[in-house]
């Protein structure tokens, strides 16, 4: 048996899938195999109750269905989303697999940089830039998408006397309404993203900020994500491509010549199966504005859900087996921290439950109804709700599947309990499991670091110099 933390094997992986290859089936085995192997390994067990597992050859085959939906004669630059995963180790995956990565925050782009990603394959977006960020975006190359007309005056001033270094764009909002989660539409009529562009006087505002600015070549739109289905995403993609074609005409050249249409290809978290697929996605956008396509505009993506959700994994050990009110209720350890938006908004994002035994097998027989608990000091904390399930025991293993986009990094430290320690895994055909550690568990002493051990004394020795000063 290897320790926990260090590659595994029984085999080689070299007869791993990649490429858009990868089948539903082929992965929820590969995940069942993953689970097994993690359990006799030690990297899941008492010592080790909650861990991430990705699918990395899952990761690989999504990136490889997007580039081959995408396959035209338009020049296409895929970003990754940071937020979904910020993980350096999973953007270094995905920038060796050739992905440019979008990010929105100064750490987002710190840890691009460290993942090995140059400064032209980044896109930088955010509503709340500051003049550093921006001035370091300028002076590096590195693609912006400015969010309001206030923003296009501070690059105004920080381009006095100088060529812009890499690409800049304007992000519009189409304003064609919400999908299913509001939080997750960035489209409305009162999003806080980007210039609203049915708002009176607006799309003269935006000609004018072309005509009177050379170097601002792109428009941006973005939509929404989770929720929001391909006709509406369509639609806003159109609504940016229909002002490029008007800015440019009205301009007589063509000034904008990219066209960051963001992500936001919806999830299916009801069963296995890939749906949409990007290819629907492309069929749509084809629909709606089939020049979008022709090659005079470089595209830009920023998807980050839709390639990582499927191929993960939070497992986590059933500490205790209870009942309240004729209700079954599982204990585990992954409930608020890992599952933040599950818990909170359980309609609008539920999970798939599996239940394994204490040796990562899949358990069968008869279904019983359970509430899924987490850890954390508060009712709500349940990451699954009344759902049929084998009868489960206290040192069984419970799965959240498509779990490898948000649940992985975005952490909530409520409790302050520990983050998970996160590997991925490839496998062979014959189900031979190998693994990476992508991130290492925080350990309890390090929580504790990190809410302010070394100033500990701080506010006591201010109360005591205010008692003795009198002041």
């Amino acid at each position: 048996m290897s320790t926990p933390g260090s590659s595994t094997s029984t085999g080689s992986s070299s007869g791993a899938s990649s490429g858009a290859s990868r089948s539903p089936h082929r992965r929820a085995h590969a995940r069942e195999a993953a689970l097994a192997r993690a359990v006799e390994d030690g990297l899941l067990g008492p010592r080790s109750p909650l861990v991430g597992l990705l699918d990395v050859d899952g990761v690989l085959a999504a990136v490889g269905a997007l580039n081959e939906a995408f396959e035209g004669p338009a020049p296409v630059h895929h970003t990754f989303a940071a937020k979904a995963c910020g993980l350096v180790p999973v953007l270094r995956l995905l920038a060796d697999a050739g992905m440019g990565c979008e990010v929105a925050s100064p750490g987002e782009l710190e840890q691009a940089l460290a993942a090995g990603f140059t400064y032209d394959r980044l896109v930088f977006d955010s509503p709340a830039k500051t003049v550093e960020e921006l001035e370091f975006a300028l002076a590096h190359g590195i693609a912006i998408n400015l969010d309001n007309f206030q923003e296009l005056v501070r690059v105004d001033r920080l381009l006095t006397g100088r060529e812009a270094a890499g690409p800049i764009g304007l992000r519009v909002n189409p304003q064609v309404g919400a999908g299913a989660i509001g939080a997750m539409s960035t489209a409305t009529t009162t999003s806080k993203f980007g210039i609203a562009l049915r708002d009176p006087g607006a799309v003269d505002a935006v000609i004018d900020a072309f005509a009177h600015r050379p170097w601002l070549n792109r428009l941006h739109a973005h939509v929404g994500s989770q929720g929001c289905p391909l006709p509406l995403i369509a639609e806003g993609v159109r609504a940016a491509y229909e002002l490029a074609e008007r800015v440019n005409a009205e301009l007589g050249r063509a000034q904008i010549t990219g066209l960051d249409i963001g992500g936001g290809l919806p999830v299916n978290f009801d069963d296995e199966d890939d749906r949409p697929t990007y290819a629907d996605h492309v069929t749509e956008l084809r629909r709606a504005a089939p020049g979008l396509f022709d090659g005079r505009y470089t595209l830009v993506t920023e998807f980050g859900r839709s390639l990582l959700a499927k191929s993960g994994t939070i497992a986590t050990v059933v500490e205790y087996t209870k009942s309240a009110g004729g209700r079954r209720i599982a204990v585990t350890h992954a409930g608020a921290q890992v599952a933040t938006r599950t818990v909170f908004m359980p309609d609008a994002w539920p999970l798939r439950v599996g239940v394994f035994d204490a040796g990562g097998r899949p358990k069968r027989g008869p279904a019983e109804v359970v509430d899924i608990a987490g850890p954390c000091c508060f009712a709500g904390d349940l990451t699954a709700t009344a759902r049929e399930l084998p009868a489960v025991e206290p040192g069984d293993v419970v799965a959240l599947y498509d779990t490898g986009a948000y649940y992985f990094s975005s952490h909530f430290s409520y409790n302050s309990l520990p983050r998970p320690a996160v590997y991925g895994y490839r496998t062979d055909p014959g189900g031979r499991v190998r693994f990476a550690l992508a991130r290492e568990a925080q350990s309890v002493r390090g929580v504790v670091e990190e809410s302010g051990l070394s100033q500990a004394d701080a506010l006591v020795a201010l109360r005591a110099t205010q008692d003795r000063t009198g002041a």
